[in-house]
């Protein structure tokens, strides 16, 4: 089997489809696709609204009470509450009718989905957090969006097992920790990108199993470090106090310094952590995936053209906002928590 080029059905540029494909496409018994990459990730994103958020009525019978929704007023379809939509009262078999093969299939199934209710937001086991979003089990949290289990969290995205924290992305384990992006088991650290095992530190760029370290890149089990020097506790702390880090102005001039200092080190072509036959970036845990971007630790395998993945995903194409444990998976956005051969679906859990 050879690499046979084809024509955007959308977009018209050609795109690939590899001998590993077609493969694929013969295990799950799918033809292969007709849209290129980007055009397909385009048409799967369309139905994600994560973060703009709007106030309406709620449409279940005998309710009237405002409610927080991804779905504008202006949409025709009815959106019920959370508490409605999960209890017994809602049963959305009564919404069936029967196939008709003389028309078209997509004719049909839009109609049933502007036929029966919504739910207002895409949400599990939170309390106290009504402005979250494709979230489970948060607790006093506020516009966080896509991950499980926060508390007393804020304006962070795709999070995992997070307390007292703001403004994170891509962040697995952290508490008291501020405007990171993509670490994992850290406390109390600040403006830091890619770093594991890190506590009390600010400004730290691929930095693993450090403490109270200060504008340092690469470093590995250090202590007491400032732009990569080493210093005694007692020479740390006194430096620190002239940073002014308590004023907007001080940190402000230490995000420049940072930013430029930085540049200086050389970087991984990718960063990604124990894996095999990668390609993407942020990739923790895989073998065989290719195409990959924000893959969250917990093993991923066999895998090409996804995003924001999660944990425990073996044998996927094509998704978006997919994981945990997940396998034979096509198409797909939003499909997550134990979950076998899903395609072309959208909003699937369990």
């Amino acid at each position: 089997m050879q690499i046979e080029t084809k024509i955007c059905q959308n977009c018209q540029k050609e795109f690939p489809i590899e001998p590993e494909d077609f493969l694929f496409y013969q295990k799950i018994k799918v033809p292969p696709p007709t849209w290129c990459p980007e055009c397909r990730m385009t048409r799967r994103m369309i139905w994600r609204n994560e973060r703009t958020l709007y106030k309406r009525k709620c449409d279940a019978p005998g309710h009237d009470e405002e409610l927080i929704s991804v779905y504008s007023t202006d949409k025709n379809f009815k959106v019920y509450d959370q508490k409605y939509w999960w209890s017994d009262d809602c049963d959305f078999v009564e919404y069936g009718k029967n196939y008709d093969f003389e028309e078209l299939f997509f004719v049909q199934f839009n109609e049933l989905i502007q036929l029966v209710p919504s739910i207002n937001l895409f949400v599990r086991n939170n309390i106290n957090s009504p402005y979250v979003n494709y979230f489970a089990d948060s607790k006093n949290s506020y516009m966080v969006i896509g991950g499980k289990d926060a508390e007393d969290t804020i304006y962070s995205n795709h999070i995992f097992s997070i307390k007292n924290s703001s403004d994170l992305y891509f962040v697995d384990k952290a508490e008291l920790s501020y405007e990171n992006l993509i670490c994992k088991n850290s406390y109390h650290i600040f403006y830091s990108q890619n770093c594991e095992n890190c506590m009390n530190s600010y400004f730290l760029y691929d930095c693993k199993n450090c403490s109270d370290c200060f504008g340092c890149v690469g470093l590995r089990n250090k202590s007491y470090c400032i732009f990569n020097k080493q210093y005694s506790k007692t020479e740390y702390e006194e430096k620190l106090k002239n940073f002014n880090l308590n004023s907007f102005s001080g940190l402000n001039e230490q995000k420049k310094i940072f930013d430029q200092f930085k540049l200086s080190y050389p970087r991984k072509f990718i960063n990604a952590n124990k894996t095999i036959e990668v390609s993407g970036d942020n990739i923790l845990e895989a073998k065989n995936c290719k195409y990959a971007f924000d893959v969250l630790s917990g093993g991923s395998e066999n895998s090409k053209f996804i995003f924001w993945s999660g944990q425990n995903m073996k044998d996927v194409y094509d998704g978006v906002g997919i994981g945990v444990q997940g396998e034979m998976l096509y198409e797909d956005s939003i499909v997550t928590l134990s979950v076998f051969k899903v395609m072309f679906s959208v909003l699937i859990w369990t």
